[in-house]
């Protein structure tokens, strides 16, 4: 997302308007969910998506006009045929959508989008808030953990869109946390490069210093020389930590590190019997059976995955799932 705020800004600061356009809700079958959002600007340019297909065609026709008048709007569309909001689409789901006019002149919506970006460079959780009068927003503002003490705003920071009954909207644009990466051989490098576009933000360790070079690594935010088995960081709870070093005692030396870092994700690489050795040393050397069931191993989803590039996905996409509160099937399972 921080491409499409980016974006956002570039056009607001060039002297052209904006709509932002949003899903306020969705039921039933629909592309997207609530909190998909899209810019549009003069020309016909546009950033993001709400859906695709003849959703987002009448939405961009829409902003089209909210652009020439200047005023919000909101619409209902019905994913049905046949109906007089129908959209002539089959999928027989619901979604409501808020068009929200920016003008160039707006300074404290260039200074939200701004915060975001920040927030988003300095991985830090944040939020963009609004309310809803009718069809106006009224009210806009970026949320981060430094508002926690705030009960109304805290109120509204969730991990997934909110739309109150009196109508506060509130979107987790922002969602910190790194993705470790311990190991910086092709798959590695692969993971580095999908995981990017996600939306989150990628550190790289190994201790070899040929291999630890950020011209492998052009997309992640960190990359350095460590030693495994006394890694120089501190893993949170939002972090993820991908496991994918040259070899078995590697990974032994860098899974005692994290196992119980708390690590909203830990994922280790390799064979059914390359796992089953690490489990018994770790066994051995004082883990518990519930400590070492928290891991990801094989990592990643079960697609058949065997190239570094697909293994990268497998690893991604598990990610997201992970991210969603969605549990998917293991990687062999």
């Amino acid at each position: 997302m921080r491409e499409f705020w980016k974006t956002l800004i570039h056009g607001l600061e060039s002297g052209r308007p904006a709509c932002l356009v949003s899903l306020l809700s969705s039921a039933g079958s629909t592309p997207r969910s609530a909190g998909a959002m899209m810019a549009v600007l003069p020309g016909g340019i546009a950033d993001g998506t709400i859906g695709g297909g003849n959703v987002e065609f009448e939405a961009q026709k829409l902003a089209a006009e909210v652009l020439h008048t200047g005023k919000d709007e909101r619409r209902d569309y019905r994913f049905v045929q046949g109906n007089d909001k129908s959209l002539g689409m089959v999928c027989g789901g619901d979604v409501s959508v808020q068009f929200q006019f920016v003008s160039p002149e707006d300074k404290t919506a260039l200074n939200v989008f701004r915060a975001l970006v920040e927030a988003d460079g300095q991985g830090r959780d944040a939020w963009l808030v609004r309310r809803l009068e009718g069809s106006r927003i009224t009210r806009m503002q970026a949320a981060t953990a430094a508002d926690a003490d705030n009960f109304a705003l805290s109120a509204l920071m969730k991990d997934m869109p909110l739309l109150t009954e009196d109508g506060w909207f509130s979107i987790p644009v922002v969602r910190a946390g790194w993705v470790h990466i311990f190991g910086a051989g092709h798959v590695s490098r692969a993971l580095a490069a999908a995981l990017h576009p996600l939306g989150f933000r990628c550190a790289v360790y190994d201790d070899r210093a040929e291999f630890a070079d950020p011209a492998f690594f052009p997309t992640a935010q960190r990359v350095a020389v460590c030693d495994f088995k006394k890694p120089d960081l501190t893993v949170t709870p939002s972090d993820y930590v991908a496991v994918m070093t040259r070899g078995h005692q590697a990974d032994y030396e860098v899974l005692t590190q994290v196992l119980r870092s708390g690590a909203r994700y830990i994922g280790c690489i390799g064979s059914r019997q390359k796992l089953d050795l690490c489990r018994n040393r770790l066994l051995a050397a004082g883990f518990t059976p519930e400590e070492y069931a928290i891991l990801h191993a094989p990592i990643g989803l079960s697609i058949g995955a065997q190239t570094p590039e697909e293994i990268a996905v497998s690893v991604a996409a598990e990610l997201i799932s992970v991210r969603a509160g969605i549990e998917i099937s293991r990687q062999g399972g």
